[in-house]
C-alpha cells in the first residue's frame, strides 16, 4: 500500500500544474528514454511524437508515422504527461488519444510503387538543431527501406515547429541505390467511428488537404492537414489506412512539406470550418534552402 501511494503522490507531482513563469509559452523538443526514445515537439499551440526502433523491439507493431496530442495550455506538457505512464488520461493540459495504428498518422511518408506505399520502420538516428524557445527544431535519419523488389531508399528529415502555428515545416531528402524520380505519398490515417468517417477535404490548387476526424465520444475530434508543393502534386490516393497525397521527387534533392494538427477541445480550433479556414490562409515557404 505504501508504495502504491508513494507512486501515486509521485505522477500527482509530476502533473502539478506549473505555475508564474513556467506558464510561459516555448516550443521544445524532448528524448524520451524513459519511454524508448519516443521524440517529442511541441509549441504553444499544437503537441506531437515519433517513435524509435527501442520501440518496435519492445511494443510490436509499430509505426514510423507521426503522432499528435490534444493540447489545451500554451506551455510544454508532454514530457511531464509521458512519465505518468498515464497519457491517455486527460490530466488537465492536454491527452493523447491519437491512434497512429499501421497508417502514417499526421503526415507520415512512403514511397508509392506497384499501387503500393512502402513505409520505413522507425527513425535510426537523430539530432537537436534548436530546443527553443522560439523553435523546436531536430533531424532524424531513417534507414534504407525497399521499395519493390529491386530498389532501396533512404530519407533524412528535419523537423522544424516555431512559436505561434499549428504547423510543423519538414525538410525531406530522400536518396535511392537507382536514379530516377520517386513518388512520395505523404498520409493522413483513416477513422472509422460509431459517429463516421470524419470530413476530408482537398484543393490541390495549393495544395492543401485537411482532415476533420470523426469524434471520440469521450476524447473529442483531432484535426490535420497537409500542406504541399502544388508544383509537385501527382494526384490524391487512398490506400486501406490512409488518405495520401502523392507528390514527385527526385531522389538527393530535397523537398518541404508542412503537417499541421489541432485538438477540438483545445484553445483555437472547435469546427471544421475554422480548421480549414485557418489552413486556407497559410503561406507556406516551400523552397528547401530555407
Amino acid at each position: 500500500m505504501a508504495h502504491a501511494q508513494t507512486q501515486d503522490q509521485a505522477s500527482s507531482a509530476v502533473m502539478a500544474k506549473p505555475t508564474g513563469v513556467q506558464q510561459t509559452p516555448r516550443a521544445t523538443v524532448t528524448l524520451a528514454p524513459y519511454r524508448f526514445n519516443d521524440i517529442l515537439w511541441e509549441n504553444d499551440r499544437t503537441a506531437h511524437r515519433i517513435y524509435s526502433r527501442e520501440l518496435e523491439k519492445n511494443e510490436p507493431p509499430s509505426s514510423s508515422g507521426i503522432d499528435a496530442w490534444g493540447k489545451s495550455v500554451r506551455w510544454p506538457f508532454m514530457d511531464r504527461q509521458l512519465r505518468t505512464g498515464d497519457q491517455h488520461a486527460n490530466h488537465g493540459e492536454g491527452v493523447d488519444f491519437y491512434d497512429v495504428g499501421t497508417g502514417r498518422g499526421a503526415g507520415g511518408l512512403g514511397i508509392w510503387a506497384d499501387n503500393k506505399l512502402w513505409t520505413s520502420r522507425n527513425w535510426s538516428d537523430w539530432k537537436v538543431i534548436q530546443n527553443g524557445p522560439d523553435v523546436a527544431a531536430f533531424s532524424v535519419d531513417y534507414a534504407p527501406w525497399p521499395v519493390g523488389v529491386d530498389r532501396k531508399v533512404w530519407e533524412t528529415r528535419t523537423f522544424s515547429l516555431p512559436l505561434g502555428t499549428n504547423f510543423t515545416r519538414m525538410v525531406s531528402t530522400i536518396s535511392s541505390d537507382k536514379t530516377g524520380p520517386l513518388i512520395v505519398g505523404i498520409g493522413i490515417s483513416k477513422r472509422k467511428r460509431a459517429s463516421g468517417t470524419g470530413v476530408f477535404r482537398r484543393d490541390l490548387a495549393p495544395g492543401r488537404v485537411t482532415f476533420w476526424e470523426p469524434a471520440d465520444p469521450k476524447k473529442g475530434s483531432m484535426a490535420i492537414a497537409l500542406m504541399v508543393d502544388p508544383k509537385s502534386v501527382v494526384e490524391v490516393r487512398q490506400d486501406f489506412d490512409n488518405y495520401l497525397v502523392l507528390i514527385k521527387v527526385e531522389p538527393g534533392k530535397p523537398f518541404v512539406y508542412y503537417m499541421g494538427a489541432a485538438w477540438d477541445e483545445g484553445l483555437d480550433f472547435h469546427s471544421s470550418a475554422e480548421w480549414d479556414a485557418y489552413v486556407a490562409e497559410q503561406k507556406p515557404d516551400f523552397d528547401p534552402r530555407h
